[in-house]
């Protein structure tokens, strides 16, 4: 895996090991950007991380900050492995992201959500549209079968498929 643009355009990065963690294909993150659009000086909470490399994307096409949040040991010591090897700063919870989301009191311009395909959504929904900013967006990963889940307050944008994975964009 690399880094598709911006200041770190190149540098590969390492995938958690073992099978638990999906990463985000080159081709998925890029076409994610695309849809995204600029991200410059904003702020990025990425729920299940796994190697981080969605929100190592964002800082590295000039988010101020990013928050990535993972519940197993050995992706978050990739992340952070992957975070002093860029020379990036960002803040690693290695816990739960429903328990994450559930505290969490900052709104963000952009929140990335790649969860297990078999995970339970019910826990995290309610939480999802009180993390976003007026004009932030949720990106919500899904196996390209599935269909975009409902996000109580939330509006979907754009859903696309790109080989196995499917992108929705939600926003208030």
């Amino acid at each position: 895996m690399r880094i598709i643009a911006g200041t770190h355009r190149g540098h590969r990065i390492a995938a958690p090991p073992g099978r638990d963690t999906r990463p985000t294909s080159d081709r998925v993150r890029e076409n994610a950007f695309n849809l995204i659009g600029p991200v410059d000086e904003a702020d990025v909470l990425d729920l299940f991380a796994g190697s981080g490399a969605m929100g190592l994307e964002a800082l590295s096409r000039g988010a101020a900050s990013a928050t990535l949040v993972e519940s197993s040991r050995d992706a978050c010591r990739t992340i952070n492995a992957n975070l002093d090897k860029l020379k990036l700063k960002a803040t690693v919870l290695c816990q739960d992201a429903v328990r994450a989301v559930s505290r969490e009191r900052r709104t963000y311009d952009l929140v990335l959500c790649d969860p297990p395909y078999d995970f339970d959504r019910s826990k995290l929904l309610p939480h999802l549209a009180g993390l976003l900013n007026e004009d932030g967006v949720l990106v919500w990963e899904t196996s390209g079968r599935a269909d975009a889940p409902d996000v109580p307050g939330l509006e979907v944008r754009t859903s696309r498929k790109y080989g196995t994975a499917r992108l929705t964009l939600f926003e208030l």
